[in-house]
């Protein structure tokens, strides 16, 4: 079985409120808590726990842990459909990319963890070179996307995945030692101050950049953001490992 990330855990202040965005802005369904973590996901499939901890100092942009969490939907459509409910609730996007692969709309949570809203094109598309798949980041014809809307936006579709995670690091040697070494991935692209990393061929389920986090030391532990990426290996469940800033992914 192909290794996948299964779900991601965030640390929180405001508990109720970014259960409540996590629900409404992207649509997830709650699928139980207590009043220390609510889970939210597709269907019954886990993607998103929150962790309360209303001690917790705001997470610094410029330090190691999450970049972005990217939320993979089925299609275009599905994907349209998001959009078109975004720009209904006057949700503030950050971006909007056409990276050749995928197609992907960028925002951010109410306490400032990046999240990436996307859908891959067909593989057969995806242009290839050995391991290396090349990507781009271009401006994302939001018009023509809009048109692929098929109805209305119900919620995220029950096949929906976390895609990738995206981190900031404080060296890309550093985290290319963990990615290819640790986790096991194969590097499938560069960019400036970036490093992209896949398991079977996929384009990335994770990648490092330092654009804002060049050098940066251990992760602090005491504020709210990453709190650790769960991979589904079923060789490898049980397990858990951390990258060299304290990011902690564990194998389920």
């Amino acid at each position: 079985m192909t290794p996948s990330i299964d779900h991601v855990a965030l640390t929180v202040r405001d508990l109720p409120g970014m259960t409540a965005f996590y629900r409404d802005t992207l649509g997830l369904v709650p699928l139980g808590g207590d009043g220390a973590t609510a889970r939210l996901g597709a269907g019954n499939r886990l993607l998103m726990e929150l962790r309360r901890d209303p001690a917790a100092r705001p997470r610094d942009p410029h330090g190691a842990g999450l970049f972005h969490t990217a939320f993979l939907l089925p299609d275009r459509a599905a994907l349209a459909r998001w959009l078109r409910h975004a720009a209904d609730g006057k949700v503030r996007l950050t971006g909007a990319s056409d990276h050749g692969v995928s197609e992907a709309i960028y925002l951010d949570d109410p306490e400032g963890n990046g999240i990436e809203v996307y859908r891959d094109r067909p593989t057969s598309d995806w242009t290839r070179d050995g391991d290396r798949i090349a990507m781009f980041t271009r401006r994302l014809d939001g018009d023509d996307l809009l048109s692929a809307a098929d109805g209305p936006w119900q919620g995220a579709p029950q096949d929906s995945t976390i895609g990738h995670v995206h981190l900031q690091v404080g060296d890309l040697g550093l985290a290319d030692d963990f990615f290819a070494g640790d986790l096991v991935l194969t590097r499938t692209f560069d960019a400036q101050g970036g490093a992209w990393y896949g398991w079977n061929g996929y384009h990335h389920h994770l990648a490092g950049n330092t654009w804002n986090s060049q050098g940066a030391p251990a992760r602090d532990a005491g504020r709210t953001g990453l709190a650790e990426v769960v991979i589904s290996d079923p060789l490898r469940a049980g397990r858990s490992v951390a990258d060299p800033w304290g990011t902690f992914f564990r194998f389920a």
